[in-house]
């Protein structure tokens, strides 16, 4: 039996980074405010590579960031 099919070509996968959207870059003049990372929590788990470390704003108004 023939076929009408056509193979598609071999295409490399794409990465994670690639199908990600793009964002926009944060300039280093542009400071983050706590509230958009703590986002009403008083300690956040931050993911740095294989690392995690813990982000906690204490009693005394100071963040602090732990491994």
């Amino acid at each position: 039996m023939i076929s009408n099919v056509t193979s598609l070509p071999n295409v490399e996968p794409l990465s994670l980074r690639d199908r990600l959207p793009a964002r926009p870059a944060v300039s280093p003049e542009e400071p983050l405010d706590s509230h958009v990372l703590l986002k009403g929590q008083r300690e956040v788990l931050i993911r740095h590579g294989d690392k995690i470390y813990r982000l906690r704003h204490t009693s005394n108004d100071k963040l602090i960031l732990t491994k």
